[in-house]
């Protein structure tokens, strides 16, 4: 087969719908728009959001409570299975070294997990552990430091 030999898929391409095309046509005269308003003009049409002037649900609705969002701490998560599958035994982990194995990605802070089994000791370095993860770091004779 050679390139100009290739075609698209049977009915996976569709003519565009020609628009103003006279009245035989289907979409003439108006062109499926109906008759003036805002959704018939040129430019941006009417946002999702707006209700026509009435005051809108988001607006409507009482706000209470309080969200976390804003002042949330989010890791990148790290489990300690993942240090045994890697490493080799006495090394310093450090985040550093987690994003050059390909453990951890991005800027985020790193937290290790307590996830799965420990065989070897380490002296891990990261910005915050699990109590488990830090039990099973140094059950092997390995430390953990927070950064």
């Amino acid at each position: 087969m050679k390139l100009h030999e290739l075609s698209p898929a049977p009915g996976s391409r569709r003519k565009p719908k020609r628009l103003g095309m006279g009245i035989g046509s289907g979409t003439g005269k108006t062109a499926g728009k109906g008759h003036k308003g805002q959704k018939a003009r040129a430019g941006r049409g009417v946002s999702p959001y707006f209700e026509g002037g009435q005051m809108p649900l988001s607006r409507r609705i009482p706000k209470r409570g309080f969200s976390n969002f804003r002042f949330a701490k989010n890791y990148q998560i790290v489990n300690v299975k993942q240090l045994d599958e890697k490493f080799e035994a006495g090394a310093t982990i450090t985040p550093d070294e987690l994003r050059a194995q390909g453990v951890a990605s991005g800027k985020l802070p790193i937290k290790i997990l307590g996830h799965g089994d420990l065989t070897k000791s380490f002296t891990v370095i990261a910005n915050a552990f699990s109590a488990s993860a830090r039990e099973k770091i140094e059950a092997n004779g390995g430390k953990s430091e927070v950064v």
